[in-house]
């Protein structure tokens, strides 16, 4: 019987907080034609002659603001995570990061040398995006042509709407908010350009980003990360009772002057305290594990732009990370597909 074994992947992370590595990571990162989807020349010359002369020292200083004293946040998290599944199960687990040096080439590797000839892939992203969940796939599919050609792969499809992660999801935020009374709950999911939901309509007519293409049954669904975010929130809702004027939908983390998954996030923070939301919680969905987005950019950036704007109370509810049920959850899909 052929032996089987799962990898885990997640975004990655800078090996420290020094310059030098986050500037590595945001070169592997940024290069990626996936997520900056332009001509390699200009991607090439933007990114190697601006972004990487700017970028590296300012996010270096927003890693050392939320890094621990066992690394990496995300990497710590995913690690913890990992090791609990692999209690959970009775093959091996390994885990990989799309970028930086915990890579998905070494966990293949760690995969191989256990005997494991069957791969099942985990992209911990629940929703559909060609700059995080595509990416991990076709680089664990270019990995096994090149370089693992004797093993075989299975795909954990986007998770964004099934019942049991749904489920989860709903009882992670009811203790997250146990005790805090808010007016508004923020589902701030992160960003992508546009024309990425445009590519990524197979029928090439579907998507018009008009506010009614997400609610129009199509095939596009199933690679529209517009249509799989709103649905998330949507059977959230549902599943906790929430009445529609109590929460929104929002994109953060946008990038150069092209447009992106509208309404951004700083501009709600913003708002909201002159629309009369005082009380404010947010919470993650585009994430299962904490990192700079969710650490830096809004348990942080975030509470001081809503705060400032006139807000009175914030509250940041974690990403699932390693939460007990979450765990179980992964591990109940991983004895699915093995058995």
């Amino acid at each position: 019987m052929t032996k089987k074994g799962v990898l885990l992947v997640n975004l990655g992370s800078p090996d420290s907080t020094e310059v030098k590595d986050v500037r590595r990571y945001l070169d592997e990162f940024l290069m990626d034609e996936r997520v900056i989807d332009i001509p390699y020349w200009k991607r090439f010359l933007l990114i190697k002659g601006i972004i990487l002369n700017v970028r590296p020292k300012k996010s270096a200083a927003a890693y050392k603001k939320i890094w621990w004293k066992e690394g990496s946040p995300l990497i710590v998290i995913s690690e913890r995570f990992t090791e609990k599944v692999r209690k959970k199960v009775d093959i091996p687990v390994a885990l990989g990061m799309r970028y930086g040096s915990m890579s998905i080439k070494k966990g293949f590797q760690e995969l191989k040398r256990q005997g494991v000839k069957e791969v099942f892939l985990v992209p911990l992203y629940p929703h559909y995006a060609m700059s995080s969940y595509e990416t991990v796939v076709e680089k664990a599919k270019s990995l096994i042509e090149s370089d693992f050609k004797d093993m075989k792969m299975d795909v954990l499809e986007p998770f964004y709407n099934h019942p049991e992660y749904i489920d989860v999801m709903c009882k992670h935020l009811e203790k997250e908010l146990k005790g805090f009374e808010y007016d508004q709950l923020l589902f701030s999911y992160h960003g992508i350009p546009e024309r990425h939901i445009y590519k990524g309509d197979p029928t090439g007519k579907h998507c018009k980003l008009d506010g009614s293409c997400c609610e129009v049954a199509s095939v596009a669904h199933k690679t529209c990360y517009r249509h799989q975010c709103f649905e998330t929130t949507k059977e959230m809702a549902k599943k906790l009772g929430l009445k529609k004027d109590t929460y929104r939908n929002s994109f953060q983390s946008r990038l150069l002057k092209d447009p992106w998954l509208r309404p951004y996030t700083d501009q709600e923070l913003e708002a909201m305290p002159e629309q009369g939301f005082k009380k404010l919680a947010v919470i993650t969905p585009a994430f299962v594990s904490d990192c700079l987005e969710t650490l830096e950019e809004i348990a942080m950036e975030g509470k001081e732009e809503f705060l400032e704007a006139g807000g009175e109370d914030f509250r940041h509810i974690s990403c699932l990370n390693e939460d007990d049920a979450w765990v179980e959850v992964m591990a109940k899909w991983i004895n699915e597909w093995y058995s």
